[in-house]
């Protein structure tokens, strides 16, 4: 479990993104993983699951105070590159993690409700083993199923002392539904969840730091929700997320399945 963390999330324009980013970089350093990309930004995708019924959406338009949400992380389509099990729990004001990271081949195994074997784990860290058993245990209690997939550029910065300071700015935020947890890096038929918009991350384990309070004075932001699987469902339309297009979708290929259930 990751220590408390609170997370402030804003949305700003490109231009006070960039503005922005020189700010930040006088107090932190740039993520390795945006080390020499384009923008600083490398790629993230996760597959979100919930029951037919989205009762992890609802909980969160519902503003439940205690809720959470599961998701399964990875960053390409290599068949060699690990798949992340993550739960982010909220409790009150606190975000806390559990994450797994297991082999790809390992996938639709616990998705089918398997419990982990050790040798679906990468690591031997008692931890992470059981963060995915925490994981199979409220997928099971809900029926949670794939629904979908969100893929965005993260420019991220931390601090070169600890982890009690990060910063983040997710781009070009798209989604569309998988429902057959395909996990591959391409999509068919995304939407764009935020059009143009930056969603910027303040996220800290104790206090607010200062200078985060002199960032968002200089560059006037209003802190708002920006939750990325509820915005998604949204954009995508609960119909294709429902009972009867999971099962469709099991019976179907892409092309029928986009043709039955098309955006409205």
């Amino acid at each position: 479990m990751q220590l408390q963390r609170f997370e402030n999330k804003y949305l700003v324009c490109e231009e006070v993104a960039l503005r922005i980013r020189e700010f930040v970089r006088a107090y932190l350093e740039l993520d390795e993983n945006g080390i020499g990309k384009p923008d600083s930004g490398y790629p993230v995708h996760s597959l979100y699951i919930d029951s037919d019924q989205l009762k992890l959406y609802w909980e969160t338009i519902n503003g439940n105070r205690n809720r959470y949400k599961l998701r399964l992380r990875y960053y390409d389509d290599d068949a060699e590159t690990p798949v992340f099990f993550e739960i982010k729990r909220r409790v009150n004001n606190c975000i806390m993690k559990q994450r797994g990271g297991v082999r790809r081949e390992a996938v639709p195994w616990l998705l089918a409700g398997q419990f982990p074997d050790p040798s679906h784990l990468l690591s031997k860290d008692p931890q992470q083993l059981l963060a995915l058993q925490r994981f199979c245990h409220l997928m099971s209690e809900i029926h949670a199923k794939p629904k979908v997939h969100i893929a965005y550029l993260r420019e991220a910065y931390v601090s070169t002392s600890d982890n009690a300071v990060r910063v983040t700015m997710d781009r070009h935020v798209q989604a569309e539904p998988d429902l057959n947890a395909r996990l591959t890096a391409g999509m068919r038929q995304p939407v764009d969840v935020f059009c143009k918009d930056v969603i910027l991350e303040l996220k800290f384990t104790s206090r607010f730091p200062d200078w985060f309070g002199e960032l968002v004075r200089i560059f006037n932001c209003m802190q708002c929700g920006a939750a990325k699987y509820v915005e998604s469902a949204d954009a995508i339309g609960e119909h294709r997320l429902s009972r009867e297009a999971s099962v469709f979708a099991q019976t179907v290929g892409d092309t029928e399945f986009l043709k039955a259930f098309p955006r409205h």
